[in-house]
């Protein structure tokens, strides 16, 4: 284990966090910015409950499946010119990644001994499993992220929403 500074969750601004879980993100679409990386995709509704109930990566073949799954939801946003379910889509297939990777590089997914002033933990203790169901989703996020459609609309809602 190695010393590091606190994680960066823990002084956590409710506040000043743009996605709201009290807004109906199809209702009012205006009001979604698209922030960095996953940022709201676990806030913004319906979408979070649309898209979460499929979104897995306990094994390859549960990722395979739930990847497919949510990467034919981003089409199908796109296809209805949704921009914030596209965009949602894509963050959860991010998701799946970034989470199966921290569960392929440490045991239970846990990075930080939060008993032990969250030294970091020892990485490479996760497993192989895990790597697969990374890779699932890796590749449909990339396929979303470089959709022409898709990036169109990511910048024309950049330039005029944030």
């Amino acid at each position: 284990m190695s010393a590091v500074t606190k994680p960066s969750y823990l002084n956590f601004d409710k506040g000043s966090y743009a996605w709201r879980p009290d807004i109906n993100y199809r209702e009012h679409p205006e009001m979604y910015r698209v922030g960095k990386g996953e940022q709201g995709v676990l806030t913004c509704e319906p979408y979070k409950t649309e898209i979460g109930m499929y979104w897995r990566f306990k094994t390859p073949e549960i990722a395979t499946e739930s990847g497919e799954k949510i990467y034919e939801m981003f089409l199908d946003y796109l296809g209805s010119d949704d921009f914030v379910g596209a965009d949602m889509a894509r963050k959860y297939l991010q998701m799946g990644f970034t989470r199966a990777r921290r569960y392929a590089n440490y045991k239970g997914g846990q990075k930080y001994d939060t008993k032990n002033s969250y030294l970091l933990l020892e990485r490479g203790t996760g497993t192989e499993q895990k790597a697969e169901s990374a890779k699932i989703f890796y590749r449909l996020y990339k396929m979303a992220e470089a959709m022409p459609k898709y990036q169109q609309m990511k910048k024309l809602w950049k330039a005029e929403k944030g």
